[in-house]
């Protein structure tokens, strides 16, 4: 049996922290998962940025209530889901997701959680497990599932090349180059059709 995971930003939604940087006109705070490859350092460098400026959760809060999901995502996801299950595995927070996944109907998400103060402050965060995306896939199959895995950045390409098939998707150039092994895609026709024959291809 084949499960299909996704990650979230970048794949489905825009990128949280590049809209709250678009927000705030805090140029520092558009670097993602797709240029540091550090998430414990990416995450302390977002919460210093985040305690200079006097910034928290309900001001990022207030940017994710203007966020859609990127155009023909829902679509997309939806189309997924009628012939595959779906787990959106993401290094983002419960707290930024829970508005995002109505958007998407309500699909299944893993994902970690912010400490956060009673003023309000973002204090930390609290990963769901080491290597949360590869853990996952790791014990999806250890139950019997073959998984296909899609994402965009550097934290999904542990878990793209562990599953028995893997895509980037909106990737970036860099990523690409390094890895040209990945089948790379732009559009959610293509990458719809590139998942449907795996599994069909798997199935026989």
């Amino acid at each position: 049996m084949f499960l299909t995971c996704l990650d979230l930003e970048g794949v489905l939604v825009p990128e949280i922290w590049i809209r709250f940087s678009e927000a705030t006109g805090i140029k520092e705070l558009e670097r993602t998962t797709r240029d540091e490859p550090d998430y414990d350092k990416l995450m302390n460098f977002r919460i210093g940025i985040l305690k200079s400026r006097n910034l928290g959760i309900k001001e990022i809060q207030q940017t994710i209530a203007g966020i859609d999901p990127l155009p023909g995502a829902k679509d997309f996801l939806d189309e997924l889901r009628s012939f595959t299950q779906v787990i959106i595995l993401s290094d983002t927070f419960e707290q930024f997701a829970a508005p995002l996944m109505k958007k998407l109907g309500f699909p299944t998400i893993m994902c970690n959680s912010l400490e956060i103060s009673e003023a309000g402050e973002i204090t930390g965060y609290k990963m769901r497990c080491k290597q949360g995306k590869l853990a996952t896939v790791k014990a999806l199959q250890s139950i019997g599932y073959r998984t296909i895995a899609c994402g965009d950045s550097f934290n999904d390409l542990a878990m793209i090349e562990a599953s028995a098939a893997g895509f980037l998707f909106r990737t970036t150039e860099s990523i690409k180059e390094t890895h040209p092994e990945i089948p790379a895609f732009t559009e959610y026709g293509e990458l719809l059709a590139a998942i449907k024959n795996s599994i069909t291809a798997g199935n026989r």
